[in-house]
């Protein structure tokens, strides 16, 4: 389903970056049969958060919207780390947390820069079930925070975990 995956990133003027070295005890990315859950992904470039802030107060909606895509590409990325993305057959589920100022209630379109994307990556298998969470705080202060669970194809007979 997701043959010319690459090419189609490319055609949107994006690339996958590095997998961003996990900031605690824990992996980006596990795979069980045939599905991989992505470790909440926070807006980083080269390592270092993007920017900080509460959405509705230092960061706009719109900023808050291009990050959770910015997200929701890293995502792909941790996805690929453990399962070549051309094996995805869908996106199933979105989580987005967006660290939110008081009497903030735009969760849902901050979370749709992620969930745009993987409609324009994917197509219909990028059409997901989703929740956009506020929240009063993130790690590192970022604003968003993205994490998702995606199906792929089953693994040939004798291949290893």
């Amino acid at each position: 389903m997701s043959d010319g995956v690459r090419e189609r990133l490319a055609g949107l003027g994006l690339r996958l970056p590095e997998v961003s070295p996990p900031k605690g005890a824990y992996v980006p990315a596990v795979r069980t049969g045939r599905y991989v859950f992505v470790a909440g992904q926070i807006p980083l470039t080269g390592g270092e958060l993007t920017v900080t802030g509460r959405v509705g107060a230092e960061v706009t909606v719109e900023r808050a919207a291009e990050l959770s895509r910015q997200c929701a590409l890293a995502a792909l990325a941790a996805v690929d780390s453990v399962a070549p993305l051309e094996s995805l057959v869908r996106v199933v589920k979105v989580v987005g947390y967006v660290s939110s100022a008081p009497g903030f209630t735009r969760q849902a379109s901050v979370v749709d820069g992620a969930s745009e994307l993987f409609v324009e990556v994917f197509g219909d298998a990028g059409r997901h079930a989703r929740s956009a969470v506020g929240v009063e705080i993130l790690p590192l202060d970022a604003p968003v925070e993205i994490e998702i669970v995606v199906e792929v194809t089953p693994r040939p007979l004798g291949d290893a975990l």
